[in-house]
Order: C-alpha cells, then structure tokens, then sequence
C-alpha cells in the first residue's frame, strides 16, 4: 500500500481529501502544518479530530520560522517596495509543497496530497507529467501553484480535481459525519487579523512607518496627499481623499519619490507586462515568443498573448488592453488549460 501525506488545514476541503484516498486504496497520513502564531488551535484540534474518526495517523509540525522567513517577511517587504504580495503564492512555493514534501520523505511517504483544486496529470502532448486546471473553472486554484517545484510534480496528488461544486464535496463530508462538513471557508490571509493588513505592517518588527507624499496626475499637477504607500494599490478608487472633475483611480505607486500617481479609468488599462522571479513548469521552447493564455490576477480572465523570455525576465505582450497590472502580483502562464509557468509583476 502506497503512503501519501497529506495536508491537513482543519477545512472541509483537506478532510473529504482524506476520506478519498483511503477510498482509492492509500496509506494516509495527515500533517498540520504550524504556521502562525495565533497556535491555528481550532485548525489543528478539527484535523485531529477527522483523523481519528478516519483512523489515520496525524502530525503536528511546528514551521513558524520558516513561515515568516519565506512568506511574512517576502509580505511585509514588499509593501515596503510599494508592491501588492500573494502571500498565497510563496506559502505553496516554500511550505505546502516545499518543507511539506521534505517531510513526506522523512515519514517514508512517496506522495504528497492536498485540498487545491487542481489536476496533476501526464500530458501525452507534451510527454511529461503536468499542472493541469481543474474541472471546476470558478474553484480552479492553479494560478497559486506555479512556483513549486516541476520535479515533484509526479509525486503530487489532489484528490479533489473531479469536483465541480462544493456542495458535492460537504455532502460527502456529512455522509461521513465530520465535525467539519459545516465548516466556512476561510477567506482571508491567515496570519492577518480581521484582514487588517495595515495594522499588521504597522505593528510587525519591522516597525513601517507611513510618510505622506503626493497625489498627482501623470501631467505633474499634485491633486492632494497620500496618507502612506501602504494605504494604496493599483486601480484603487475609494479613499483618495481628493476632489476631481471625473473619476480617479491609483495608476502607479513611486516608492523613490513616495507618490502615489492616479489617473482615469481609461490610463489603467496596459497591453503589456514584464515579470521576474520565474518558474517554469512544462518542458516548452521558450527561445522564441510563444502564443499563451495569461492571468494577472486570481479572480481575472485569462487573456490571449504572446510570451518572451530572455535574460530570467519575461515579456506579455496582450492582444487585448488589462485593467490594473499590479507590480508584486503574479501572472500566470498557460497552454492547453495547462501551467506553463509564471511570474511575479514588476
């Protein structure tokens, strides 16, 4: 019998995971990963409790360092740099499918599973294992999973790739009478409080301190003072604070100058982007522009363009205008409905 570990959040998502791969014939173990500082006790008391109605073998482990160095720090920095972070993105990258895989092996389990709706399948096309979306468009969450590593790829599993709605997966929950088939779905950053980020970069050790600037238009002429780069992010409208003959909307943030740059609706609109920090996914040549699909942010459409690499950075060139690029966001790269790769937004 094959041993996989699996990620265990508490939710209902990772639980119904649980039942699935017993059912396909798995060795479950389930890890709850420490992650933040608050003891996540009502997250790890309802694993502990699935795993013993399942009768499977549950680990607690504390990563809280290596949380904050890989994902809170790369969040707080980057508001500093006037820059929009996913947090989501970096705790994938560096805990769920990074230190987690790491301990899969210490357990001897040769593969790895999680709640995301997603697909890991081979590609007959393409002749390699790949990250493909899932069959429930409004769920898919691929776009958060770009930055793991390619080479275990083949050793992840994600028992909820066939499900189209939630309902589905809270009936199985119910039938199997978890304590967590009711449970809501968690919204926010989980290491913010009540999503307040902005007390949370004000009060974090790094002690941010917010310095008011200007407001302007592209043209020079300054409409008012910003309270803190912080405070702002690209294609932001409410709490300006300023007084115009049209709408306004956040265009850009300087952080040298520590501007904050707005303009019409129509200025927020770009055809292309360049990125960094990349991660490559499928086996593709890339010496030469390819035709993509790509996603600036979660909740947006994917669009048609053309992808160039050169140099560790990447050129999108989009064949229709995007609303609100936003430097620190990632775009995500796809073919076929498969991830190519992605990016962080400069």
């Amino acid at each position: 019998m094959k041993k996989v570990l699996l990620g265990m959040s508490g939710g209902v998502d990772s639980s119904v995971s649980a039942i699935i791969l017993k059912k396909q014939g798995y060795e479950v173990i389930g890890l709850t990963m420490l992650l933040c500082e608050d003891e996540q006790s009502t997250a790890i008391e309802d694993a502990k409790k699935v795993c013993e109605k399942l009768n499977i073998e549950h680990h607690v482990v504390d990563l809280r360092k290596e949380f904050k160095k890989n994902v809170v720090d790369n969040f707080v920095c980057s508001y500093m740099c006037a820059k929009t972070p996913n947090p989501c993105v970096e705790c994938n990258k560096y805990m769920k499918f990074g230190a987690f895989y790491k301990i899969a092996q210490e357990l001897g389990c040769e593969y790895i599973a999680t709640g995301h709706y997603a697909r890991i399948k081979y590609s007959e096309k393409y002749e390699q294992v790949v990250l493909a979306k899932s069959n429930s468009e409004k769920k898919d969450q691929t776009y958060f999973l770009y930055g793991i590593n390619k080479e275990i790829l083949p050793k992840i599993i994600f028992p909820l790739s066939d499900f189209e709605d939630k309902t589905e997966i809270r009936k199985i929950a119910e039938e199997n009478d978890l304590v967590v088939a009711k449970k809501k779905d968690s919204q926010e950053i989980c290491f913010i409080q009540n999503n307040d980020y902005i007390s949370f970069l004000q009060n974090n050790e790094n002690n941010i301190k917010t310095k008011k600037g200007k407001i302007m238009l592209r043209s020079g002429e300054v409409l008012g003072e910003h309270t803190g780069l912080i405070n702002y992010t690209v294609g932001q409208r409410k709490g300006l604070g300023i007084a115009y003959k049209e709408p306004l909307y956040v265009l850009e943030l300087d952080s040298m100058k520590n501007e904050v740059i707005v303009g019409t609706e129509n200025e927020l609109y770009n055809n292309e982007l360049e990125a960094d920090n990349l991660n490559f996914l499928l086996d593709v040549e890339l010496t030469k522009p390819i035709e993509i699909k790509a996603k600036i942010r979660y909740r947006a459409k994917e669009a048609d363009a053309i992808l160039e690499v050169q140099d560790g950075r990447a050129k999108v060139k989009f064949r229709e205008p995007q609303r609100a690029i936003t430097p620190g966001q990632s775009v995500v790269f796809y073919v076929d409905n498969i991830v190519l790769g992605g990016g962080k937004i400069i």
